[in-house]
Formats: C-alpha cells, structure tokens, sequence
C-alpha cells in the first residue's frame, strides 16, 4: 500500500464544495490552544515578539526539516508551511486552494505545482487533498491538510510543535503573506499588496523564499540574523554556511540564496573593517525586520566579491549536497542538514521533463477580484505564449508575463515540440463530465479505495470505463467465492498489492492504462481460475495447483537429467547444459501441442454439449407446445355427468359429486367389514344402505344450512356457483364422517380373536425378555408387556381392516362387471331386426 493510501485509511475525506474561496461547513468548536495567545492586530507582522517568533520557528522547522520530506524539492517544502498557514480552524484544518494559486504563493508555474509538488507531498505521506466540486459538479479548488499538522491537532497535545493556534496561524499566513504573497485586491475591501519576494519567480524563486522566512524567524528585533558557530568554510563565510544550514544545502548554495536576496534588497551583509583594511567580521542584518522595528539600515552595502561568488544562478554548485554543519547553539536552530533533509537551495522549481529557462517574470501588481478569496484566478489573455520561456516562467495562475526579447520564429504559434494549449471550453466540458469522488456503490467505493487518487485523475470517459470494469471483475469474483459479499474487499487486495509492486500512486504516469491492464486484472499463475499471483481467491491461501506445476517442471528436469546422464555419459558441464536445454525446449514444444490438441477436444466437446443441450431444450419445448395443445383442447370439452360447456371433461360440481359418492362408498366398505358378513352379500348390501341413508340425511341437513347462509339473488344470478357450493358441503360432510367410521372399525376389530390371540403373544414375549426374567410380574415388565400388546392389537386390527376392505372391494368391481351386460328387454328390439339365419346361427349369451 502506498503512503497516500495508508494515510486516507486513517484522516477523513471531506468532500464540501466550495465556491470563490467561501466554505459552506458548518462552524465547530474549536478546543482550547496552547501556546502564547495574542490578539491578531492589523500592524507589522514583522514586529514578532520573542515568543511568538520561537513558537512560529519550532512550527516551520518540523515542516521543512521532516524526515519524510527528505530529498523533496524547495517547492514542496514551502508549499507545506503555506497550506498550514492557510488552514482554517473552523473547517477540520483545511486549506481551500487552487494548484494555480498555490503556484503564486511558491513563485513557481501551474504545471511544476501539479506535477512536482503535489505529487511529492502526497508520496511522501505529507498532504491529503481532495478535489472540490460546486452544486454543478464542476470543479472548484482543491482542499488539502497537511497530515502531520492535522494530526498534532487532533492528539490533543498542545506543546507539540505544529499544534498552531488559530491566533498563531493567523500571524503566521500574515508574515508569509509580507514576504512573498502574490497581492490581491478583494471586492469592497482595500488592496493587499504584494509581498517583498512576490516579484521573485521561476527557478529558485521557492528556495529564496523558505530561505527568507526562516533567516526572518532566527532575526531579532534590531534585524540582525543570528549566525551559527563553530568552524565554517572560510571561502564562503560564516553567512553563507548560516543559511545553507537554515536551508540543509550546501554553503555554494547558501551563499548565492544570500546574493540574491541581497540584490532584492531584503538582506543586507555587513562587513567589520580592521586596522589592516581587510573585512575580518560579517553580520547579515534583515531590512524589513530592521525597518519594522524602527532601526535605521545603511542605505551603501558593499558586497565582497571574494566572499560571495558572482556565479549565475544556474551554477551547478547549487545542486551540491548538504554540508554536516554543527548546530547553531546560539540560535537554538539545529543544521538542517543533520536531521537528514537532504536538499538543493537552488533546485529547479519547475515541473519535470520541462526546458529550463531563465526567469522572465515581472513583480505582479494588484489584482481586481469579485470576492474577497486569496490568489483568485487572473483573467486577460490565454493565448498562446510568444516563447517557450514566456510559457514556462509565466505566473502560476495562467497569466503570461511580458517578455524582454522575443523570437522572430515563434511569432505564430508554439515552438517546435510545444504542445498547443488546450482551449478552456474544452477544459470546462473535461470538468464537467469528470467525477472526482469515488461511485456511489458501496461495493464499488470499497474495492476502489486505494486507487482514490488516481480515479481523480481520469477523465469522466475513462473513469465510466473504469468502472464497467470494476463491475465486471467483482461479478467475476462473486462466482469463485464461497463467502457472499468478499469480492469488493479483494479487489481492494488486489489493487494494494498491485500499488506495492509499483511503488506507490505517484509512480504511477498513466493512471487509466495501468488500472485497466494491471490493477484490475487477475494474473493466473496456473490453469486455476482461483489463482492470482499464486495465491488462491476463495482462500487467502497458497495455490496448491502452482505448487504441483512447480514440482512436475521439477521432476521433468530431473527426469531428463538423469536420462542424458545414462545416454551421453561423459559430457562436459557446457555440452550438457546445451542438451538439456534442447531436450527440455522440445518437452516444451510436446507439451505445447498436447494442450493445443486438448484444447480443440475441449472446444469439440463443449460444442457437442451445446448442440446437444440446444436439441434438449427444443424437444422440450416442441413437450410443451404439445401439452399446452391438448390442454387447451381438453378445457374445450364439455361435463361428462352434466354436459357443462367447456368444463375440462368434468365440471368443478360434478368433480366434488364423484369424490363424495367415492367416500360414502368407502365409508359403507368400512362399517361393513366389521358389522357383516363378508360372505353374505345381502347382509354387506344391508349395512351399506344404512350408511348411505345417514350419510345423505347428513348431506341434506349441510345443503340446507348452506343455502340459508347464501343470498338468494346470488342463487338465481350464479346457478353453477351454488351448484359448485352444494356439491362441496357435501363433500366436506363425506370428509367428516369417513375417519369416524374408520376408528369404529379398527375399535371392533381390535376386539377379535384374531387380535387378542396377537396381543396375548406380544403380552408373553415381551414379558419374557432376559432383562424382566428375574421379574416378570413387576411393574415395568407388566406396563411394558401391555404396550407391546397394545401395538400388536392395533397392527392386527389394521391388517384385518385393510384385508377386509380389499374383499370388499373385489366383490363390488365383480358385481359391477356382471350389471354391466345389457338386459335382454334392451337386446331383444336389435335382434328381432336382424335375418332368422342369422340370429339362429349365433348364441348370444
């Protein structure tokens, strides 16, 4: 996981637009502070009191001199005293700014703010920032929180050297605001000028300006800038080397941070002469701290070229490494360069893969904005620039500056190799359509989470693009997993696993590519569609699968080895280690072909099965078409017992008749097989009759309660429903009285001979198992003996139930059978028809 992904899983996300500077957070209590409280006056910032000035020092020391920012440029160093002089105590910490804003307050262009510092502060773990968007959507500003200030203000502990006041950062953005704000000019307000640097743009410009600040914090009031001890490079000076340790650079780089500063007149070296002539002592005195503070500066400065090279600024001694200073006792300012800030005073501030140029930027004047938000956007021109050093050194908000010379040849466009601008509608619609949060799908925010940042930077066609495919990964994924609901959460695995190989998201140049050809793609190790990278999906777990590759690729060398050794004995190390090249390439090529073999089987066989499935499911549709056929054909058919029309052969009335004449006679076989003789069919006839009668009394009696608890006019109106109705209730009486008889007849017929002989058996057997022997009359066996009996009484009166009915029933379908033949009152009217030769050649019987 990279920096910038470890720490958003610990700071908030705010995501409040903001329009023309004003947030719409609501206000919060703010804790109390510590430190020295002062009340934040409109006077001289510079007028510091000692307190102030070792609290605002301490602040910006454990800035610039991090760990984490070790080896980061100037620009990038600056830029985080900046956002925390510009956060707002009352938004959570945060600072609401433009990249080309936050450009004008470094003295560095648009482009170095977005491609060098930016990405250097959030690799380093050092800034959070998310893109602000309007109601509209469109983008407004950036919100930015520097994480270590952030966190020192949420632990509580107010000694901590960057848990600022509100009052503390007020001083501190109205000192940086004196020394190199870009100006500005609110609406109905009075004009902020520009501050001392302001004018002072380009290469080195955010070097001058950190140097500035903080030799203005180690000045005391008379504006004298207390220099280190201890031995110093005497080429240089102590001057020098005093600055290069303020700054952690060398004291080459440190001497031309102080030329240059002296040439805008902000700094001033004086030099004590000796009796001999020669310059023996140096002190640097700060004009503006001095003149602050009312003390009177020399207006003559003589600068010794022996101490301070005239060298350009573009001298290659300002990318030297930082010296090992001693600390400065005096100043209470340890060297920079011991806490392992590594760093280049003059480094170039502009972005990367860009031409370096000289600077050819003007002091900014005033600005007339609509409201009163620091840095707003300039408006003029946007055309394209007269020359490529125009274009690289012009303000950071877009503004070209003027240039001194210009180039014949690039009167009418760009340079060679000079990408055209891009036209701001263009821009516009690019914002429009671009969404800087994340989706709105729970599971989509969860597996994209790490990859926040470089969703910001796609355009509103790649982010839809990006999330089809998110969508169709985590579908994928949901199909190989046991547990439901996981595959966001691996995705998320996935993508911070793939951020680790790459180093990080600021590593990361074309974030679209890799998110659609690294990031979210699964890298089978073997033939598993559970693996990726070797380890299994549904798991966690090591791919056993890769495993087994591994060790039949192993075997195969071994094998192959062992059969070179017993074929060519006697091989020099090379000559075999060729053979068995050889031998393994064209294992390889065997191996090849049989998996193409395999695969075409397969896709043969997948074929077969998918023309074969195809046949099933048209067989089973032709099963279907056929069965709604004759379903159809059988609802058209009129009622067997009542000639209802389309009735399906037999109506709902009709259907509940047959099933009440089906039980009546059932209950007549059941109260006949333990009443009558089965060998008697008059008495069978007799017993079937009275149940019969009792249950059609019963019937009429339910008919007449359910036509008196009917309407009427529903009788009359709906002839076939009160049919249906009737038809039921007699039904529902046959239904009522079928168990009773069958209780009865299993009751008698428990009382049988043949019953109680079975009972009085299983009564014996059980009373006479081994553990009752000693015992056979106690309580248990006897209550176990009569359950037995029990049981038995009830099987065999079932079984002699069921065996009687099944009489029964056989002799009422023979019955059946002989009513079925036609009298002869009916047959003679045919056969008196027919020829005498006929009828007396045939025996009807």
């Amino acid at each position: 996981m990279s920096a910038v992904a470890a720490q958003a899983a610990v700071l908030p996300r705010p995501r409040t637009a903001f329009t023309g500077g004003a947030s719409r957070r609501r206000l919060r209590s703010v804790p109390a502070q510590a430190g020295p409280v002062v009340p934040l006056e409109l006077g001289n910032p510079l007028q510091l009191s000692k307190t102030m000035r070792a609290r605002l020092l301490a602040a910006v020391r454990a800035l610039v001199s991090s760990p984490a920012l070790a080896g980061a440029s100037d620009g990038a160093r600056l830029a985080s005293v900046v956002l925390t002089a510009k956060a707002k105590v009352r938004d959570d910490y945060q600072a609401s700014i433009w990249a080309a804003e936050l450009g004008r307050w470094l003295g560095v262009s648009q482009s170095t703010v977005a491609h060098t510092v930016l990405p250097e502060l959030r690799g380093a773990g050092f800034l959070g920032s998310n893109v602000a968007t309007n109601a509209f959507g469109h983008a407004t500003g950036l919100e930015c929180w520097v994480i270590p200030m952030y966190r020192a203000q949420k632990a509580g502990d107010r000694r901590h050297a960057l848990a600022l006041s509100r009052p503390e950062l007020a001083v501190l953005l109205s000192l940086i605001e004196v020394l190199f704000g870009p100006g500005w000019a609110p609406k109905d307000k009075a004009p902020v000028p520009a501050g001392l640097l302001a004018g002072r743009t380009g290469r080195g410009a955010a070097t001058d300006r950190l140097g500035l600040l903080l030799m203005v914090l180690t000045t005391g009031s008379a504006g004298w800038l207390q220099l280190c001890p201890g031995s110093v490079d005497t080429g240089r000076g102590r001057p020098a080397a005093t600055v290069a340790r303020l700054l952690g650079c060398t004291a080459a780089a440190g001497a031309k941070v102080l030329k240059r500063l002296q040439e805008h007149g902000v700094a001033d070296v004086v030099r004590q002469e000796t009796g001999s002539g020669l310059h023996a002592r140096s002190r640097v005195r700060l004009v503006p701290v001095a003149e602050a503070h009312g003390v009177a500066v020399q207006e003559a400065r003589r600068v010794a070229d022996a101490v301070f090279s005239d060298l350009a600024g573009t001298a290659s001694g300002d990318l030297g490494s930082g010296e090992t200073g001693e600390s400065l006792m005096k100043t209470g300012i340890e060297g920079a360069g011991q806490d392992g800030v590594a760093g280049s005073a003059d480094l170039a501030a502009t972005a990367q893969h860009h031409a370096l140029h000289a600077s050819g930027v003007t002091a900014g004047g005033s600005l007339s904005l609509s409201c009163g938000f620091s840095g707003e956007g300039r408006g003029g021109n946007h055309g394209l620039p007269d020359r490529a050093c125009v274009r690289e050194n012009q303000a950071a908000d877009g503004e070209i500056a003027a240039a001194t010379t210009g180039s014949p040849g690039a009167e009418g466009g760009p340079l060679r190799g000079e990408k055209p601008k891009e036209s701001p509608v263009d821009e516009r619609v690019g914002q429009r359509q671009r969404r800087a949060a994340l989706p709105a799908d729970l599971g989509l925010r969860v597996a994209l989470g790490p990859v926040a940042w470089l969703w910001e930077q796609l355009s509103g066609w790649q982010q839809g693009r990006v999330e089809a495919a998110t969508k169709a990964e985590l579908a994928r994924l949901k199909g190989l997993l046991a547990v439901p609901g996981g595959a966001p959460q691996l995705l998320a695995d996935r993508l911070t696993d793939r951020l680790e190989e790459t180093g990080g998201e600021a590593l990361v140049d074309k974030p679209y590519g890799w998110l659609i050809g690294r990031g979210l793609v699964q890298r089978q190790a073997c033939s598993d569609r559970r693996c990726d990278d070797g380890i299994r999906l549904d798991t966690g777990s090591g791919c056993e699968n890769c495993g087994n590759v591994i060790h039949i690729r192993r075997a195969r060398r071994a094998r192959i080895n062992a059969e070179i050794d017993r074929e060519l004995p006697g091989l020099s190390d090379g000559k075999r280690r060729g053979v068995l090249e050889d031998r393994l390439r064209e294992q390889a090529a065997i191996e090849a072909e049989d998996f193409v073999w395999q695969r075409e089987q397969a896709r043969a066989e997948q074929a077969r099965r998918d023309e074969a499935r195809a046949a099933a499911q048209e067989q089973a549709e032709r099963e279907r078409a056929a069965a709604a056929a004759a379903d159809a054909v059988r609802q058209a058919l009129a009622c067997e017992d009542c000639g209802q029309k389309r009735a399906a052969g037999l109506c709902e009335a009709c259907g509940y008749r047959r099933r009440t004449e089906a039980l009546i006679a059932e209950a007549g076989m059941v109260a006949a097989a333990w009443s009558a003789d089965l060998t008697d069919p008059s008495g069978v006839a007799t017993v079937t009759a009275d149940v019969r009668a009792t249950l059609e009394r019963e019937i009429t009696a339910a008919r007449a309660d359910y036509l008196r608890a009917m309407d009427p006019a529903d009788q009359e109106t709906d002839p076939v429903g009160t049919a249906s109705v009737l038809a039921y209730g007699a039904l529902h009486t046959a239904e009522q009285a079928l168990p009773e008889y069958r209780r009865n007849a299993l009751a008698m017929l428990g009382r049988t001979e043949e019953a109680e002989a079975e009972a009085e058996r299983a009564y014996r057997t059980e009373q006479n198992r081994h553990w009752f022997k000693h015992n056979p009359n106690g309580a248990d066996a006897v209550a176990a003996a009569t359950k037995a009996a029990d049981k038995a009484r009830e099987r065999t009166a079932q079984h002699l139930l069921a065996a009687r009915l099944e009489q029964l029933r056989e002799q009422a379908a023979a019955r059946t059978e002989q009513a079925a033949a036609t009298p002869w009152a009916d047959r003679l009217p045919e056969l008196a028809t027919r020829p005498l030769d006929d009828a007396t050649g045939t025996v009807i019987a």
